[in-house]
């Protein structure tokens, strides 16, 4: 609790490294993968830009992914092309001191942290999906970090929360990934992963849908740096890929989902974005109601306009704290002040850790009553009481 608010932040992260999940990895993986060991990449730079010492953790990268703003060669806007040997460098870190090097995976460092930031309870998005080739081979990772994720959560259920990840490669395997984790007090979304240019409206997907439905579990996006829309348009340049991706990866989802009319035929259905920005909203609920009836190729039958769905009560969508309490107070006139929701991005670099919390607290222009739903209310709605 901070300054007399309770705090549920909507977008952290997790993602056991591979030492960690080697413990939940079935006999069959290392069968099929006898030389697993060299899939092994150092983490030689934390969440936040820090260095990491030797001896090193690693993850499991199988490559694949398709193609993202963090991958490939980069041109700096104004120039005719890639510099030559031009290295990346990473994300300035907004924050004040690093994460807890060991908070991305280990429930009571992440606690210290939270306990400083002033947070009561953290909704963590994992990795999920490895992009291995063989779907059955990524189903048993993400399988792994499921358990993973049980273990970790349950050490302080209240207050860590997470998502199951649902392929779409491994429908009936996700499906069942939902009916054993429900009622977990930690399983609290679903999260899909998929293929590159699958739709996420796609009518294979109605049976994770239906189980997320009847679990009662949110249905969550967030966007990645890889696998978004217009990755092909770069143009060489990470500004670019890093300002649109997120937002337009989001847009993307909610005109898919709501245009299908997916909210009418799961109606205990909740959807979510996160860390796509929230600004966007009312011009893309206003544009999608006009270019269904003037466009049309959306779903027969809805029971409202697409953008109406983004204000009944049933979405929801994390703040980013760049884009300020004027965008906050612009939302909240246009759609209502029940679908904000707070969001730090612990531990990336785009955090303001420790003082997330405290900047947002410190937007004075948001009434009370309206900052106890961005806080705290509107989490709890869209999944459930801690």
């Amino acid at each position: 609790m901070r300054n007399g608010y309770r705090v549920y932040d909507a977008d952290t992260h997790v993602s056991p490294s591979a030492e960690q999940l080697d413990a939940y990895l079935p006999s069959m993986v290392r069968e099929r993968i006898p030389d697993l060991e060299k899939y092994k990449s150092p983490i030689k730079t934390g969440w936040a830009g820090e260095h990491r010492e030797p001896p090193y953790k690693h993850f499991y990268r199988f490559g694949g992914g398709g193609a993202g703003w963090g991958r490939g060669a980069v041109r700096v806007l104004g120039e005719a092309g890639p510099r030559e040997g031009e290295q990346r460098h990473w994300q300035k870190f907004m924050g004040a001191k690093f994460p807890t090097e060991d908070g991305q995976w280990d429930a009571h460092a992440r606690i210290k942290d939270m306990d400083e930031e002033g947070t009561d309870v953290q909704l963590l998005v994992p990795g999920g999906a490895n992009d291995h080739p063989d779907p059955q081979i990524e189903m048993e990772f993400i399988k792994a970090e499921h358990r993973f994720l049980d273990d970790m959560c349950s050490a302080y259920p209240h207050r860590l929360k997470t998502m199951l990840v649902a392929s779409a490669r491994c429908i009936d395997e996700s499906v069942q990934e939902i009916k054993k984790y429900a009622g977990k007090p930690w399983a609290v979304g679903v999260r899909p992963a998929l293929p590159l240019d699958y739709p996420i409206d796609h009518p294979d997907l109605d049976p994770i849908w239906k189980a997320a439905d009847e679990a009662g579990m949110c249905i969550l996006h967030h966007s990645f740096s890889w696998g978004y829309p217009g990755y092909r348009d770069l143009w060489n340049n990470p500004f670019l890929g890093r300002t649109a991706s997120h937002p337009w990866a989001a847009m993307r989802a909610v005109g898919a989902f709501m245009g299908a009319g997916l909210m009418d035929r799961f109606p205990n259905l909740r959807f979510a974005i996160l860390e796509s920005g929230f600004g966007w909203l009312p011009f893309w609920a206003r544009r999608m109601d006009d270019q269904a009836e003037y466009v049309g190729y959306v779903a027969e039958g809805l029971k409202r306009k697409p953008g109406q769905y983004i204000s009944d009560g049933r979405f929801f969508c994390s703040i980013v704290i760049h884009e300020g309490q004027d965008m906050v107070n612009l939302v909240n006139a246009a759609l209502g002040d029940h679908v904000l929701m707070f969001g730090s991005d612990y531990p990336h670099s785009e955090s303001r850790f420790p003082g997330s919390v405290d900047e947002v607290l410190g937007w004075e222009s948001i009434p009370p009553p309206a900052m106890q739903k961005l806080m705290w209310d509107n989490a709890v709605r869209a999944f459930g009481e801690p």
